[in-house]
């Protein structure tokens, strides 16, 4: 029996390499380069009113990459976070927090936020 399902597992994966082969192969559009007047390729349908480049003009006039600021979700060139003082409700030890604190629920110093999370 086990025989059977590594078979299985055995087509499966020449049916997924065989699709995966068949998206690799892209219809390509004939199109004229809006920069240089070059006849090119391009992989999508080319529309009346939008700019087309062959890759040699996509690639001198491609977007810059943003270098500063918030760049992406996990930070960047991200500012610090501001601080703010505050006394544990569970320990009673004072902390920072990255938040201001309002009173109108516990704060929890970072031990006891682990804890309470089961980080520990």
């Amino acid at each position: 029996m086990k025989r059977k399902e590594e078979t299985d597992d055995f087509e499966d994966n020449k049916d997924s390499e065989e699709e995966s082969e068949e998206v690799e192969e892209r219809k390509m559009y004939k199109a004229t380069c809006s920069d240089c007047g070059a006849e090119c390729e391009v992989p999508f349908e080319p529309t009346e009113g939008k700019p087309v480049r062959c890759k040699e003009c996509f690639m001198k006039n491609r977007p810059k990459k943003r270098f500063g600021g918030r760049t992406n979700f996990h930070g960047g060139n991200r500012r610090p976070r501001e601080m703010h003082n505050a006394k544990c409700a569970k320990c009673g030890k004072q902390c920072q927090v990255p938040f201001k604190p309002n009173n109108e629920k516990p704060v929890l110093c970072i031990d006891c936020y682990k804890k309470s999370k089961g980080f520990e």
